[in-house]
């Protein structure tokens, strides 16, 4: 979505109002597979069956021998229509094949907008159960609850997303917006402006760079308001927003934020809770568009005129803010790219958030598989693709490992 928005700019072409909502509608979709399968295969083990759990347990066969074969059947069920949809506005579920410069490749029958319909109502009924899940299994947990709403996985950063006019949710299009620790506005802007408030750092251990905020500048990985490090994702993004303008998703973020008791929220384990949100939101949004007269519209595609130069184009993937910036010579041929996705974005938060909670949780000499695996739950907040997000060429894996005792001597160095 994010390349065929940055193709669109760069042949300086608008496409129709049908397209933009197939390109929407196959986008809800895909959100609501991404966060069916980030809640219950990666984050829902360590909550509906326990961080503490026998790891054979802590999987995605554990959580439907908790939930029940029925719920577990409903998951796979509703994911697999979310795949359907994809597939049936697409072309192909995964790398689809819709988006070309000035719109999509076909529209939708009303055979198909049908059968949408009927798959869509499902998603608002999964969706309802996975916000009273989260509520009996894990709010009402006493140590999840604190272990959310605790220190061990706190950090006061700024925050990224994108919203509407009114600053309530968008995932497909609007303004990338900026709020700081206080929730304030810090910045507005457009995508095709993102180069104004984004720098990047390098560090020499790292394929991957660390983005700040050029105004605040790079401060190091450190938290609060005179560090430029920012985070994206599920509950960033409802951190930057004002609103969801769905009435049921408005409702579960309302009381997120009321149990959480502050917005921002710098509950990283949030993350999880956001997502389950903006599943409800994906799905009523879903609703919304597949009852629009104007889905089923033949109109998808202004061929463009222009001659091609540059053009940025940006969506909120599941992960977090996705930047596509392309340029290319008068044939339409790329010259130049760059792009800056979610976990590139969360680099220095990610590093942030797994040092703090190994010196949280690590105070012992002996270290329990599950207290090791709670320090990998603030890796997991995330969801990070570092297979999108690194900046090298394939080949070789370098690798050092450095192993000091408790005085700082260097102990044991293994190099690869």
């Amino acid at each position: 979505m994010a390349s065929g928005k940055a193709v669109d700019a760069v042949y300086h072409v608008e496409i129709p109002k049908a397209a933009r909502k197939l390109r929407e509608l196959f986008y809800c979709a895909h959100y609501i597979h991404s966060h069916l399968a980030h809640f219950y295969a990666l984050a829902g083990p360590d909550f509906v069956v326990g961080p503490d759990a026998d790891p054979a347990k802590r999987n995605i066969l554990g959580v439907i021998e908790k939930v029940g074969l029925e719920i577990g059947g409903a998951v796979i069920k509703n994911r697999a229509y979310a795949q359907k949809i994809q597939e049936m506005i697409g072309g192909k579920a995964t790398h689809p094949v819709c988006n070309l410069p000035g719109g999509v490749s076909k529209p939708l029958t009303e055979e198909e907008r049908k059968k949408i319909e009927e798959m869509g109502k499902s998603f608002i009924e999964i969706s309802k159960f996975s916000l009273k899940l989260f509520d009996d299994l894990i709010l009402g947990n006493k140590t999840y609850k604190e272990l959310i709403t605790g220190n061990t996985y706190r950090h006061e950063t700024y925050y990224m997303g994108t919203v509407d006019e009114h600053n309530n949710l968008n995932l497909y299009d609007g303004y990338v917006r900026v709020v700081n620790q206080r929730g304030e506005e810090f910045a507005k802007f457009k995508a095709q402006d993102y180069l104004s408030h984004i720098g990047e750092h390098v560090e020499p251990w790292s394929y991957l760079k660390f983005p700040y905020l050029k105004k605040v500048g790079w401060k190091g990985l450190t938290d609060g308001p005179e560090s430029g490090i920012y985070r994206v994702n599920s509950l960033a993004r409802l951190n930057t927003t004002d609103g969801l303008p769905t009435p049921l998703a408005q409702e579960a973020y309302k009381k997120m934020y009321e149990v959480l008791g502050e917005k921002p929220s710098h509950a990283t384990l949030a993350f999880h809770w956001a997502r389950i949100v903006e599943l409800m939101y994906a799905s009523e949004r879903l609703m919304e568009l597949i009852g629009d007269p104007e889905i089923t519209n033949k109109e998808v595609r202004t061929i463009p005129t222009a001659t091609p130069t540059e053009g940025v184009g940006c969506v909120e993937a599941p992960r977090g803010t996705l930047f596509h910036h392309y340029l290319t010579d008068e044939e339409g041929m790329v010259t130049k790219v760059n792009l800056i996705v979610a976990t590139g974005h969360n680099n220095g938060p990610i590093c942030m958030s797994v040092k703090k909670a190994a010196q949280s949780l690590i105070k012992k000499f002996q270290v329990k598989e599950g207290l090791l695996n709670m320090v990998e739950m603030a890796f997991r907040a995330y969801d990070p693709c570092f297979a999108c997000a690194t900046h090298t060429l394939p080949g070789q894996m370098p690798l050092e490992v450095r192993i000091y005792d408790s005085e700082k001597n260097l102990w044991q160095r293994l190099k690869r």
